[in-house]
C-alpha cells in the first residue's frame, strides 16, 4: 500500500495547524494526531487502545509508549509469553497489526574465521505466538569485509507503514518489502562507514530519509521515493566529514516541520520535503555519533559523540548557524556514546555506556540525581505506563520511576548480550538478546496471553 494513501500521509490538518511547539511532526501519524503526541511527550498518563512500536524508538520515535498492563518483574521463567531463536544482528524489534519485524544476518565463514557469504535478512513473527511468517533474503554479501566487533550488519531498525517494510543495512542495501516477504525494490546508497551500519531510516509522508555519514569521501542526507527507491532530493554535509552512526528525527516547530539530523562535528535540521538547510549547530570534536535525538520544549537534545561527549540542548527557532545563539545549555557529565536520551515531562534521562544514570531539568541542564546503575549500555530507554525500562547489554533491565529522585522498581535480567531496544506493544514489552527474541508480559487469561 502507497504511504500517500489513506489519512496518515494526508495534507495537514486544521487540528495539526494548532498543535503547539514541543510536538514531534507527524511523519507517522494520522492528521489530528497532537494530541496523542504531546500526550507522550509530557509523560501525561491515559488509557487509550494498544498502539503499535512501527520504528525505532516507538511511534514518536523518541522512546514513549500508551500502552498499559506492563510487567515491572520478569526473568527466564517468570512472566516470558514466549521466547523464540533468531538469527544474529542488533536491529531493534518493531511491531505493527499483529507481527513483529527485524532484520538478521547468516554468516558462513572461510577456514580464517572470516565473513566468506553474508545473508541480510527480513523476518517476521506473529506476535501471539512467535511463530516465524516471514524470513527472506533481502542482500547477498560476498566477502563483506570486517566491521567493528561490537556492532553487526543488520544494526539499523526496520520501518512499518501499512502493508509495506523498509529495511536499511548501511551501505550494503535497502529495500521495501511487503508484508508478506516480496521485494519491491532495492538500492545502495554509496558511502564509507567504517565500522559497519548503524542509523536507522525515518518515514515522512512519500519519503524513506537516511542518514549517510561516511568515512572520507561522502557524507549526505537522502530521502528515497517510497515507492521506487530513487532519490528525490540529497544534501551533502558540509565539511570536514566523518562517520556516524544516528537516526533522524522528524519534528515540527511552529508552524514548521523539520528534520533534525546528528551528523559528525554539527548537527543540521532540514526541510524534510527539500533538504534545504534550515539551521546547523557546531560542536567540535564530537563524531562517530549514535544516539537519536530527542524534542520538547522548544528544545531539541543532542549527543554529540566520541573523543568530547557532551549533550546540548539547541532551541529550534533559529536559521542558519545557531551555535553562539541558540545553544540554551551543554553537560559533560556522564554524556552518553551510545544510548539515546529519554525526555519524560520536564526531566531528561540518559546513561553513559558504562552505567551512570542522569537525570537533570530539561529547560536549564540542571543537575537533579545521578545513579550508578551498573552494567554497560547500549539500548536506548523507554518510557511506558509511568515507568522508565532501561536495558544493559548484560541482559539486565532496572525499572525506575521518572522523578526527581530516583527509585527503583524492579531489575530483571535475562540469559543473553543486550544491545538492542526494547518496544513495546500489545501489553509487553519485546526484548532481543544476541540468540533470542522474547515477549515480555504479564500472563492474562482474558487477554489471551
Amino acid at each position: 500500500m502507497s504511504p500517500l494513501k489513506g489519512s496518515r500521509f494526508s495534507a495537514r490538518s486544521s487540528t495539526d495547524a494548532r498543535c503547539e511547539q514541543g510536538e514531534p511532526a507527524r511523519g507517522l501519524f494520522s492528521s489530528g494526531s497532537c494530541v496523542l503526541v504531546l500526550a507522550l511527550v509530557l509523560a501525561v498518563p491515559s488509557r487509550v487502545a494498544s498502539e503499535d512500536w512501527p520504528q525505532f524508538r516507538g511511534p514518536t520515535g523518541q522512546g514513549h509508549s500508551s500502552e498499559q498492563g506492563l510487567p515491572v518483574e520478569w526473568s527466564e521463567t517468570q512472566n516470558v509469553l514466549w521466547k523464540v531463536p533468531i538469527g544474529g544482528g542488533w536491529s531493534s524489534p518493531v511491531i505493527a497489526a499483529g507481527r513483529v519485524w527485524l532484520t538478521a544476518v547468516n554468516a558462513t565463514r572461510n577456514t580464517r574465521g572470516e565473513d566468506s557469504v553474508v545473508s541480510l535478512r527480513l523476518i517476521g513473527l506473529e506476535v501471539a505466538t512467535g511463530r516465524e511468517v516471514v524470513n527472506v533474503e533481502v542482500f547477498k554479501l560476498q566477502s563483506p569485509g570486517a566491521i567493528n566487533q561490537k556492532n553487526s550488519r543488520a544494526s539499523p531498525t526496520p520501518i512499518v507503514d501499512g502493508e509495506r517494510v523498509y529495511v536499511h543495512f548501511g551501505a550494503d542495501g535497502t529495500a521495501a518489502l511487503t508484508t508478506s516477504g516480496n521485494v519491491l525494490w532495492t538500492t545502495r546508497l554509496r558511502y564509507d562507514s567504517q565500522h559497519g551500519n548503524g542509523g536507522s531510516p525515518v518515514l515522512y509522508r512519500d519519503l524513506l530519509i537516511i542518514n549517510c555519514d561516511g568515512w572520507g569521501d561522502e557524507a549526505y542526507v537522502v530521502a528515497l521515493d517510497t515507492q521506487t527507491g530513487k532519490p528525490r532530493w540529497r544534501t551533502s554535509r558540509r565539511r570536514p566529514w566523518s562517520h556516524a552512526y544516528t537516526t533522524p528525527l522528524v519534528i515540527r516547530a511552529g508552524e514548521v516541520d523539520q528534520l533534525v539530523s546528528v551528523g559528525a562535528f554539527r548537527t543540521a535540521a532540514y526541510e524534510p520535503l527539500t533538504g534545504k538547510e534550515i539551521w546547523r549547530v557546531s560542536y567540535g570534536e564530537g563524531f562517530s555519533n549514535v544516539p537519536r535525538p530527542v524534542f520538547g520544549h522548544g528544545l531539541v537534545y543532542i549527543a554529540t559523540g566520541f573523543q568530547e561527549p557532551s549533550l546540548m540542548a539547541v532551541r529550534v527557532d533559529g536559521s542558519g548557524d545557531v551555535t553562539r545563539t541558540h545553544v540554551a545549555w551543554t553537560l559533560t557529565r556522564g554524556a552518553p556514546y551510545t544510548p539515546s536520551p529519554l525526555l519524560v515531562g520536564e526531566e531528561l534521562y540518559y546513561v553513559s555506556d558504562t552505567g551512570v544514570l542522569s537525570c537533570v531539568d530539561a529547560k536549564t541542564g540542571q543537575m537533579h540525581w545521578q545513579q550508578r546503575v551498573g552494567g554497560n549500555y547500549s539500548a536506548s530507554p523507554v518510557f511506558a505506563e509511568g515507568r522508565v525500562y532501561l536495558l544493559s547489554e548484560e541482559g539486565m533491565t532496572t525499572v525506575f520511576a521518572p522523578g526527581k529522585v530516583f527509585r527503583r522498581l524492579g531489575a530483571n535480567r535475562l540469559d543473553g548480550t543486550t544491545l538492542a531496544s526494547i518496544a513495546v506493544a500489545d501489553r509487553s514489552l519485546f526484548i532481543r538478546t544476541d540468540t533470542h527474541l522474547y515477549r515480555i508480559g504479564v500472563r492474562d487469561a482474558k487477554a489471551g496471553v
